[in-house]
């Protein structure tokens, strides 16, 4: 005898292992799908955020942050300021060529980063140059702020030498602008597309060598106003002074106005 069909016991039957099954399904979704990716996005924004603030509060306790303040521009009217003129044009007296700039960079100098895997193989320590009391660093677009420990401490003292000048002849608060440090080789071979000076300069690629302009500095406050020129002219004083004493290269660049300056080996009680 066949039996009739019920769908109310069929429903019975089948509907409690329907129901377990699809909530043990969006347990499962839920738990291993949408919450947990929304964890994984959120935290590591929160982690961003906190690390920023902590960046922040150390940037602040840094010497770094208080020193990158300075005027937009130098003070219109100046008050003239004693300046010892070398006699000659910049161009006659530094005019160190770039053989004698080499043959002390490759003294105390890295090994040019052609790769990668070189930058593990410099042959000597490098150290970051951050703007200071003593110097600002510019914008850099075609070198990296990085030197050699010998050249990092002549560039700290031709910024020293440069502000104690001023004081003693009256004051002013003033640095120096770096525009250029360490230098890879593919750089330098952007860099020449547009600045013919390039193939005399890339000496940089040994982490031994700066540019300093001559025609922009940093006035910290226009309470005491100097003219470009003659700040110029103090920066020159400085540069002639180290040179003679065998501290650095000086190369003096026309169409990009700076001092291109290579520091040499330092001795042991500078």
């Amino acid at each position: 005898m066949r039996r009739k069909f019920s769908p109310r016991k069929t429903a019975k039957v089948l509907l409690p292992p329907t129901l377990f099954i699809v909530m043990l399904i969006l347990v499962c979704s839920g738990g291993n799908g949408s919450e947990k990716n929304d964890d994984y996005e959120i935290v590591p924004v929160e982690t961003q955020s906190d690390n920023s603030t902590l960046s922040a509060a150390f940037l602040d306790a840094d010497t770094v942050s208080r020193h990158l303040a300075c005027l937009d521009s130098m003070p219109p009217k100046t008050i003239k300021m004693k300046v010892n003129y070398l006699g000659k044009s910049m161009g006659t007296v530094f005019n160190d060529s770039n053989h004698v700039h080499w043959a002390d960079a490759e003294k105390i100098g890295i090994k040019p980063l052609t790769d990668t895997r070189s930058h593990w193989n410099m042959g000597c320590d490098i150290v970051k140059i951050t703007t200071c009391e003593e110097y600002y660093i510019d914008r850099l677009t075609f070198s990296r702020p990085y030197l050699v420990p010998d050249a990092a401490v002549t560039l700290r003292e031709i910024g020293q030498r440069f502000r104690d000048t001023i004081a003693a002849r009256g004051g002013g608060d003033y640095r120096i602008k770096v525009t250029s440090l360490l230098r890879t080789p593919r750089s330098v071979a952007k860099l020449r597309r547009r600045n013919p000076n390039a193939i005399d300069s890339s000496v940089h690629q040994l982490g031994t060598t700066f540019d300093i302009s001559y025609a922009n500095f940093i006035a910290n406050s226009d309470e005491i106003p100097r003219s470009v020129d003659d700040l110029k002219g103090v920066l020159a004083e400085v540069l002639y002074a180290m040179r003679k004493e065998g501290k650095i290269w000086v190369k003096c660049e026309r169409k990009q106005p700076c001092f291109h300056i290579t520091a040499r080996k330092r001795n042991k009680n500078d």
